[in-house]
């Protein structure tokens, strides 16, 4: 979901997310939204404290309610506040309500990221949702190959969330594409449209496939004013990676 995210609008944020989702093809089984989308990108502490909630909050509870109603699971990043400590938390919140949570690990200290939020200590959950095994990640860990490494073929689907500006979108593609062909799993980026006090945003979502092709985004079919859909096909990843067992061969290591 290509968001204009509007600055620290929390309340016309969340109104516009359902409106986008609500719009979405009846049978849709996930919806990805940027990161930070109910606030965006936030790097002034006190601003960042005052729309900053716990799991607990509105936020989340409406993307629980949304999840319920349009039988999808939604995920996207959020600003969350645990006791003292600001994070930059991704969720993935199924029908069911049951949910998962990665803070972002590589915070964007260009940018003074790392001076406002605690960085994650826990690693990308996998987690099985209708048949896939998933994992989430937020925008600079996209450019961490040993962080999102897929450990055998250990997840199906990574989906990362951005906010990712239109002076970088080179390589946000070519480290998307990266990440799909290494990892032999589909790929979805998701960025925000618009414009903030970091550059402007023409919505370079993208979706790729295990070879690393496009597949949805960047002018392919499917791709409208505010969201991008595919069709992502587990027997067709599961033939690819039985005929081209790349992953076999992959180096053994341990993240400390």
């Amino acid at each position: 979901m290509q968001l204009d995210i509007a600055w620290t609008d929390v309340e016309q944020n969340l109104i516009n997310a359902e409106k986008a989702i609500s719009m979405l093809p009846q049978g849709c089984d996930i919806a990805v939204l940027p990161e930070m989308f109910s606030t965006g990108f936030i790097v002034e502490q006190s601003t960042a404290y005052n729309v900053a909630e716990p799991n607990s909050g509105r936020t989340i509870s409406l993307v629980t309610s949304w999840a319920k109603r349009y039988n999808m699971a939604i995920c996207g990043s959020f600003i969350a506040r645990d006791g003292d400590n600001l994070y930059n938390r991704a969720f993935f919140i199924e029908p069911s309500g049951d949910k998962v949570f990665y803070d972002k690990r590589h915070l964007f200290s260009i940018s003074g990221e790392d001076a406002v939020y605690s960085k994650g200590e826990i690693s990308m959950p996998v987690f099985r949702f209708r048949g896939w095994n998933i994992t989430i990640a937020v925008c600079f860990d996209l450019r961490f190959p040993v962080w999102l490494r897929n450990i055998g073929t250990a997840y199906d689907l990574l989906i990362v969330m951005a906010n990712w500006p239109d002076s970088r979108a080179y390589p946000w593609n070519i480290l998307l594409t990266a990440r799909a062909i290494e990892n032999q799993a589909y790929v979805v980026g998701c960025n925000r449209s618009g414009a903030d006090d970091y550059g402007q945003y023409s919505g370079t979502s993208a979706i790729f496939d295990a070879r690393g092709r496009c597949i949805a985004g960047n002018g392919t079919a499917g791709t409208n004013s505010h969201c991008i859909i595919a069709d992502l096909k587990k027997d067709e990843l599961d033939k690819f990676r039985e005929k081209f067992p790349a992953y076999r061969s992959m180096d053994s290591f341990e993240i400390i």
